[in-house]
């Protein structure tokens, strides 16, 4: 339990980076999508991942010491429901992508269009898709009382919370300059964080 205590805040920490890179790139690939992001919708997107990802460890935790034989058996659908969530939105914005490109290309004065924002149901499903994951990090911290499985999740939403705020000044950044081929970009970057979620599933 000493061991547990003396790096408690390291192993949560490195969780918390672990779990939150794929949070990171959906929100590249946001950041691509949206280049004019205001400050207000930047902080609440990455809130909205960093919940999930506060609360999915939690739900995992709970489902660990009440419902541990049910939960194994779920274990085996989460990298399934992560790819098919994640090619939901990246082929849709893929899809738009393409669309708007034809419009433009109707358009006599020949400008971008601009995308629409992403819903919140999407940004939603994209929190799912992105933390369902951390369910396994239940396993992980099966072993702590209730008070530090709390803040060790709360430790994990803080860095996801930072990490995303990166991840969407970086797409951003990239957005400004790559804005006609941002849909495109964006959708591939969820398509591909989908398969690799579901082939580390089995490596």
């Amino acid at each position: 339990m000493a061991v547990l205590d003396r790096f408690f805040l390291i192993n949560s920490i490195g969780l918390g980076a672990g779990l939150a890179m794929d949070a990171f790139s959906v929100c590249v690939a946001n950041g691509l999508r949206e280049p004019e992001m205001p400050v207000p919708r930047r902080i609440m997107m990455a809130g909205i991942y960093a919940f999930f990802q506060f609360a999915m460890p939690l739900i995992g935790w709970v489902c660990v010491h009440f419902i541990e034989e049910a939960f194994s058996a779920f274990r085996k659908f989460i990298p399934w429901i992560a790819l098919l969530l994640l090619i939901y939105i990246g082929g849709g914005m893929i899809i738009e992508a393409f669309r708007n490109k034809k419009e433009t290309q109707d358009d006599e004065s020949g400008g971008v269009k601009s995308a629409a924002l992403l819903p919140m149901k999407t940004l939603l499903i994209q929190g799912v898709a992105t933390s369902i994951d951390a369910l396994s990090v239940g396993f992980t911290i099966s072993g702590y009382g209730a008070f530090a499985a709390l803040l060790a999740a709360l430790i994990i939403a803080a860095v996801t919370f930072v990490i995303c705020l990166s991840g969407l000044k970086l797409g951003r950044v990239f957005g400004t300059k790559l804005e006609r081929y941002a849909g495109l970009i964006g959708g591939t970057i969820l398509i591909v964080i989908g398969l690799e979620i579901f082939i580390k599933s089995f490596i």
